[in-house]
């Protein structure tokens, strides 16, 4: 499964997937080349998942006595996609050397949608553009054909799951600014996830992109051993093609995506899901959005703590958050980190509101370079419709200094990073938890303390500066700081060396 790299250490498959795929892209713009290989990965699972059923009907034993391997109700019943013989994975392999292959991968998504209505308009209709070569195309087909090596469709879906969100996560960081709209870093999901908790009832996502909030819900549920079938998911996308890669990563998780919709309008305009109350909303809405429509809703029935301005979504994303909670309900949410201040057009009177009438829980402060499409610094907000505990206190957690830089641009939490401010939190909600305020991490502020600071939620007003250490060496930060800049400017000169190297290279082509 993994194979030694250059350091001797072992490399994970999906690394090595990820290597060859992207060495087979060549000129293809990622935005466009995700949808050829997340197609192809989404086949396969599928594909897999009906051969290891239709073996069982063909042999006919026990309660598939008398079955018929080709009735398509048979799959249907077991919640399986029923793949046509000319769309399964050896009949593509079988084809894959041909100059055609394009044109019968896409028959064969065309195929697989006519017989099953829930992936109607959902599969990549793209193998046969002129852009991608066939013989690429062929090699990808035969790379892809090596995952999930077994018979197992449980073994097949956890490994084909798991190279399809690394794959998302690699698009993203090669998309850059644009992936980030389709992508939540994977570490911010998990901290909201586990700060949550959503073992049972109904999770809601209405800006949901490809559904990596479900996802580690899922995984969450599983790793507690709870119930899959205790939660439920909702969701809504206004990106089609995002939407579309939502779907799929549902799907290859066997999670129902039935009440995932699309609309080109949008959550604010266009609610899908108008009377839903849900236990649990994770979301990371677009930051500081002016073009929201919020000139058509002025007298919307959402805003129940004032009416969000016309030149930014933010309030109206919390309040639509709230508006569908049940009475039980709690929200986890990203948001630009100005929300936590503003007094613009209103928003500061929304923000006492929502305040005096104890609904927000907690705020986390979150590092830089977190996210993939801005630089706006951001922060978690967690609200609760109806609080048993700790009423009439919000607890601040500051973790601007927390998280590892991968590369110069982009930063992660590592998983004591998780632990670290989930724990904090949970053992602040516990009666019997072993909570203490920390100076510069975390403190637990009365609302009376939040009015003294004329309600802003900045959590550095409240949790001070961290005691500095007595042996603190001028020199040494100095000369870190002085390393780490001509780093970056190395890094920089490599970087537009490469750039230049690449438009001569297209310029000699062109010639």
């Amino acid at each position: 499964m993994a194979k030694k790299n250059g350091n001797g250490a072992e490399e994970p498959l999906e690394k090595q997937l990820w290597k060859s795929a992207d060495k087979l892209r060549k000129n293809i713009d990622a935005a466009e080349y995700k949808h050829v290989v997340l197609g192809l990965i989404f086949l396969k699972y599928i594909s897999d998942a009906f051969e290891e059923l239709y073996e069982k009907l063909k042999a006919g034993e026990g309660e598939y006595a008398g079955a018929d391997p080709e009735d398509k109700d048979e799959y249907k019943a077991e919640n399986v996609f029923f793949v046509p013989a000319d769309a399964r994975w050896n009949f593509l392999l079988s084809k894959a050397k041909q100059p055609t292959i394009g044109k019968t991968v896409d028959e064969a998504m065309d195929a697989i949608e006519k017989e099953n209505p829930s992936l109607k308009g959902v599969l990549p209709k793209v193998y046969a553009r002129q852009n991608l070569d066939p013989t690429s195309l062929g090699e990808l087909i035969d790379m892809i054909g090596n995952i999930a090596l077994g018979d197992a469709k449980s073994r097949s879906a956890d490994i084909l799951g798991h190279v399809f969100e690394y794959f998302l996560g690699e698009f993203a960081l090669a998309e850059g600014k644009k992936g980030g709209q389709f992508y939540t870093p994977r570490s911010v999901v998990e901290l909201l996830v586990k700060m949550l908790e959503p073992y049972k009832g109904r999770v809601f996502d209405p800006c949901c992109g490809s559904g990596g909030m479900f996802v580690q819900s899922e995984k969450f549920v599983s790793e507690h051993q709870g119930r899959i079938n205790d939660i439920s998911i909702y969701g809504q996308e206004s990106n089609q093609t995002t939407w579309r890669l939502c779907k799929m990563n549902l799907a290859i998780r066997g999670l129902d995506s039935s009440q995932v919709k699309w609309n080109n309008e949008g959550s604010f305009l266009n609610d899908a899901h108008k009377d839903l109350k849900a236990d649990f909303i994770i979301a990371n809405p677009p930051f500081n959005v002016s073009d929201w429509s919020g000139d058509l809703l002025r007298k919307d029935g959402r805003w129940q703590y004032g009416t969000p301005p016309t030149g930014n979504a933010n309030y109206a994303w919390i309040q639509h958050f709230i508006y569908h909670l049940a009475p039980g309900g709690q929200a986890g949410f990203v948001l630009a980190k100005g929300s936590l201040t503003s007094k613009t057009s209103g928003e500061g009177e929304i923000r006492k509101r929502l305040i005096e009438e104890d609904l927000i829980d907690c705020i986390v402060n979150l590092p830089a370079k977190l996210f993939l499409n801005t630089q706006i610094p951001a922060s978690l907000w967690f609200v609760r419709r109806t609080k048993t505990l700790r009423k009439g206190e919000i607890l601040f957690i500051d973790a601007r200094n927390m998280g590892h830089l991968i590369n110069r641009r982009t930063r992660v939490f590592l998983k004591e990073d998780i632990n670290l401010i989930a724990d904090t939190y949970h053992n602040w909600r516990n009666p019997d938890g072993d909570y203490e305020d920390v100076k510069g991490f975390c403190n637990a502020a009365s609302i009376e303390r939040v009015k003294e600071l004329d309600y802003v939620l900045t959590p550095g007003r409240y949790v001070g500066l961290a005691d500095e250490e007595d042996d603190f060496d001028f020199n040494e930060r100095f000369t870190k700081l002085k390393t780490e800049f001509e780093e970056q400017l190395k890094e920089e000169s490599e970087l537009n060396k490469r750039i230049l190297e690449n438009l001569a290279k297209i310029e000699l082509k062109d010639e």
